[in-house]
């Protein structure tokens, strides 16, 4: 990993060789977020938008020299396997919805086309190869479902040994799919933030990798490559806006990096606005960025929604998630759970995309910022749909408030049918 010089708090800017510190500066202890530092000269020496052109691989792979992994291990892993399959999802053009909205360039990007249906599987996939680099046994992270999901199926891919522990409240789609892939499943008997803290006291206690969003520094790299896409899906024409639905911080935060590192090689010409949108009824990052604070001063809140996967009383990757906002000119914005609800019926019908309510929030809020003049009608916009609808099928059956008819095998029963709905 010589393109990898080291890492850097995200705090006070201390800079650390790799290995020295395995997770964050302990100056700051769980709050010392790291950020990952790159070589970019010699990257540039050896990758080009041209030679990225001509590359075969349809994965997150194929951006190897810009991830802070060992590339034959990577390579290894992902040769023929599951793993190698996370990421190049879909970038699609959504003009029905664009019109809705006084809009004329909007695209959607399907990470619900990942593995497990969720954007979790690019961090997981970085987490994967670590733990065989390190030399772990075990790998365990604690979430809300996706993130759980993501590594349990790629681990699941490779066999490699999974502990994961999930709040009791969790969707019961995501805990089988857990169940399914072998994970070793713990329950919690709290909300996320109780596992997330019960998994970081575990992972020590036991010797077990810890692959947590906001404490592992290398999750967020997994996480950049979808702005890696997004601007080589528009030939390297960087969007003026990407919406990204928010929760812990760690996508938001990745997306940020992944541009950075765009405009540090000078592939990217301009730093789209980052939009960052929370449940209002968990949204500690929107009042954070409100209040002008920093992440450091951030307290927990009480945090509910019916976006489970993005609920967080305390955003684990508030620091980055705030500067990924403050830093492009974004805003952050919260909606409501009526609003998240129906967003899912309208991406389905508007580009046949089929989001849970966490995916739905970002649509949700470039909803809201078009209502408040926050993007403009010729601007370039990407909104990320972080995981299918068939995650939370009861919330996708409640936003669509509906039972379809129940008709005799005839045509007369269909076309009475017909009538009805159609009066």
């Amino acid at each position: 990993m010589d393109h990898v010089l080291g890492l850097r708090c995200t705090i006070c800017g201390a800079e650390y060789a790799i290995g020295d510190v395995e997770y964050v500066c302990p100056k700051h202890g769980d709050d010392g977020i790291l950020d990952v530092i790159y070589d970019y000269d010699r990257i540039a020496a050896q990758l080009s938008p041209g030679q990225l052109a001509g590359d075969a691989n349809r994965s997150m792979w194929r951006y190897l020299s810009l991830l802070p992994v060992d590339a034959e291990q990577a390579r290894r892993l992902a040769d023929g396997a599951v793993l190698g399959s996370v990421g190049w999802t879909p970038l699609y053009p959504a003009p029905r919805l664009a019109a809705e909205l006084g809009l004329t360039h909007l695209w959607i990007k399907d990470d619900s086309r990942q593995p497990t249906a969720s954007f979790k599987d690019r961090a997981s996939a970085i987490a994967v190869v670590k733990t065989r680099e390190l030399g772990y046994e075990i790998v365990t992270t604690a979430s809300t479902g996706n993130a759980a999901a993501a590594l349990a199926g790629l681990c699941a891919a490779v066999a490699q040994p999974n502990v994961i522990f999930v709040p009791r409240t969790a969707p019961q789609a995501k805990v089988a799919q857990l169940l399914a892939y072998g994970a070793t499943v713990l329950l919690v008997d709290g909300s996320y933030d109780d596992a997330f803290e019960l998994c970081l006291e575990a992972a020590p206690a036991f010797g077990w990798y810890n692959r947590n969003t906001a404490y592992n520094p290398y999750m967020s790299e997994g996480k950049k490559t979808a702005a890696y896409e997004v601007c080589e899906q528009l030939k390297w024409q960087a969007p003026d806006v990407i919406v990204v639905p928010v929760g812990d911080g760690c996508i938001i935060g990745g997306i940020h990096k992944g541009l950075r590192d765009l405009a540090a090689l000078g592939w990217i010409e301009r730093m789209p606005r980052i939009i960052g949108v929370q449940a209002a009824g968990s949204s500690p990052l929107v009042d954070a960025w409100e209040r002008g604070i920093e992440g450091w001063e951030m307290a927990p809140v009480e945090a509910h929604s019916v976006a489970d996967s993005i609920v967080a009383g305390l955003p684990r990757d508030r620091i980055k998630a705030l500067r990924a906002v403050r830093e492009t000119g974004g805003v952050y914005l919260r909606v409501s759970d009526d609003a998240i609800l129906a967003a899912i019926p309208a991406l389905a019908q508007g580009c046949g995309v089929f989001a849970e309510p966490a995916a739905a929030a970002a649509y949700a809020g470039l909803v809201e910022a078009a209502a408040q003049g926050l993007v403009q009608p010729d601007e370039h916009i990407v909104v990320l749909a972080t995981g299918s609808g068939l995650k939370d099928v009861a919330s996708a059956m409640k936003a669509v408030q509906a039972s379809p008819p129940v008709v005799a095998p005839t045509l007369d029963a269909v076309r009475q049918a017909l009538t009805v709905q159609s009066s």
